[in-house]
């Protein structure tokens, strides 16, 4: 009688796996295989080592030299990831810009270009004088001459240092609007 018992009960829990491996349309083979298959999101259709680009004004004059430890194109986005992308920006002039970062994106078009992580943007005047601006992100719109963070900021230029959260920064104008939480210590000379 137990025997019968065990074995109905045996029988049972077999058919209602049996049930639920049908109703989950289970193949054992995909159950083998569970290899990761690459997202057509994330598909690179070229990379780029050792990248390095000069690009000239319609004057002739150097507008930028730019280059980076790697580049690579997703092709479903068309986004570039770069690392450690290395800028010498002139514009035209003789004391350029550096600006430098651990990684950035490039949108389509090159519309918009975000560095990421241990940005850091210097630049000497005529006068021999250092500006650095130091942030962890850095959004530049290069065709509108404008840069923005919402992160924090630290400008150190050659008569103090100040800090804030959040920055708006027209290229043009050479100006700058820092957006809150400004702090500053300046010597006089």
């Amino acid at each position: 009688m137990l025997r019968k018992l065990l074995l109905s009960v045996f029988f049972t829990l077999a058919a209602l796996l049996l049930a639920a491996l049908g109703y989950w349309n289970l193949n054992p083979d995909s159950l083998l295989d569970q290899t990761p298959k690459a997202s057509a999101e994330n598909a690179i259709d070229f990379y780029v080592v050792n990248a390095s680009t000069v690009q000239y004004q319609p004057d002739g004059k150097l507008h930028y030299e730019m280059t980076s430890d790697k580049v690579e194109h997703l092709k479903a986005s068309d986004i570039s990831l770069m690392t450690r992308p290395d800028l010498q920006l002139y514009r035209g002039t003789p004391q350029p810009w550096h600006v430098r970062s651990a990684r950035g994106e490039v949108s389509p078009g090159g519309t918009e270009v975000e560095l990421i992580d241990a940005v850091r943007v210097e630049r000497t005047d005529a006068k021999g004088r250092p500006t650095i601006l130091t942030t962890s992100r850095l959004t530049v719109f290069p065709d509108k001459q404008y840069a923005q963070t919402q992160q924090a900021v630290r400008i150190e230029a050659a008569n103090g240092v100040t800090t804030a959260q959040g920055m708006k920064a027209y290229l043009n104008d050479g100006r700058m609007l820092l957006l809150s939480n400004v702090r500053g210590q300046h010597e006089v000379r």
